[in-house]
């Protein structure tokens, strides 16, 4: 289905349940109003670099989706990071109403809102399938809500990258004695564990990341996985690159609307955006899940990464240093105390289900 027959039919379904539900008189008269909607010109800015695969084009497809699903009622223009805003600074330029969309990820944001990080990753926690499942059916996405609400904001999620690399590092990882003072590009949750376990965690937006790891600036990073990995050329700049990514097994992304400008929509196109995140959500897992073996492969046979796997006494020293650092940073606020029991109750409830059925699968099906 074309994104055009999309739009109609998603502008149909509308109509027919406002019939329903309200009346074919009253139902024309919103009808009548939205068809007299005057066409809104949106900027929507992002944290990510201009064409940027999976994020930054994730972004434009959104876009795209939205103009095109509203008939141009919604014109929605995107801006790269640094086009109108700095890339750390999408948040507070949607929240004061300078663009009315924003795509990034919500721990960027842990300034403003602790409990925000909750909602882009947690070190050995969610995947994306189950961070979907509990953003929106197990209250993950009222929480959301409720933490965005002081800020004027709006939050929906568009993407997730899955299960992302433990990072590129410029010496072998043997120990927990080698993250000492370490010098790493790590946001969110798995920068305050790195800070935990005696390492330095920096926060840079992706388009700074290839430059101060070659410079020294930095010692390690992780960014995403091989796709996006690939397309910065890390292996340029580094040559031993860890798995798995502990620090983010299902990394959401969002899109964080205006509040006001949300409101001024008519339903109709308030549901076009939402219905246009909801498949953009979908879209760029597949794309990941599709591409990034490949990219993988390209990595190690053409620039001879040194792919590794993290030791396992180190990835278990992690995880007792993640527990205690969630308990901390839940413990710093009663708002992020709230969403952190929520998460660690569908963790749990959610993992022992896997136990007999994702993870018993995958454990039978083997690896080729």
């Amino acid at each position: 289905m074309t994104i055009k027959r999309l739009a109609k039919w998603v502008l149909a379904s509308v109509a027919a349940v406002a019939l329903v539900a309200c009346g074919t008189d009253e139902s024309a008269e919103q009808a009548s109003a939205s068809s007299q909607f005057e066409t809104v010109n949106w900027k929507m800015v992002t944290t990510w670099p201009k064409n940027f695969p999976g994020l930054g084009t994730g972004a434009e497809k959104l876009a795209k989706n939205i103009t095109e699903m509203s008939g141009g009622r919604i014109n929605v223009k995107v801006y790269a990071a640094g086009e109108l805003v700095p890339p750390l600074e999408v948040f507070d330029a949607v929240s004061r109403g300078t663009a009315e969309l924003g795509h990034g990820a919500a721990y960027y944001w842990k300034g403003k809102a602790p409990a925000a990080q909750f909602f882009t990753a947690v070190p050995f926690g969610l995947t994306a399938q189950e961070i979907n499942a509990w953003i929106y059916h197990g209250g993950g996405l009222a929480l959301w809500e409720e933490v965005y609400q002081p800020f004027n904001l709006i939050p929906l999620a568009v993407g997730n990258t899955g299960v992302q690399m433990g990072g590129w590092f410029n010496k072998e990882i043997n120990s927990m004695a080698d993250f000492q003072g370490l010098k790493m590009r790590i946001p969110g949750l798995g920068g305050e564990v790195l800070k935990k376990v005696g390492g330095t965690p920096v926060n840079l937006p992706g388009g700074e990341i290839f430059t101060a790891l070659q410079t020294g600036t930095i010692d390690a990073t992780e960014f995403v996985g091989p796709y996006n990995d690939l397309a910065f050329g890390l292996h340029k700049a580094a040559k031993y690159y860890y798995y798995p990514g502990w620090h983010e097994p299902g990394s959401a992304m969002e899109l964080i609307i205006n509040k006001d400008a949300f409101a001024k929509l008519p339903a109709d196109l308030q549901l076009i955006v939402r219905s246009a995140a909801r498949q953009a959500n979908t879209d760029m897992l597949d794309e990941f899940t599709a591409l990034n073996n490949d990219a993988l492969n390209t990595l190690i046979n053409e620039h001879k990464v040194q792919l590794r796997p993290l030791p396992n006494d180190v990835l278990a020293a992690l995880r007792s240093a993640s527990e205690e650092t969630l308990k901390e940073v839940a413990a710093s606020d009663a708002l992020s105390q709230k969403v952190y029991d929520s998460f660690v109750q569908f963790r749990d409830k959610v993992s022992a289900w896997h136990a007999v059925s994702e993870n018993a699968y995958v454990e039978a099906r083997g690896a080729k």
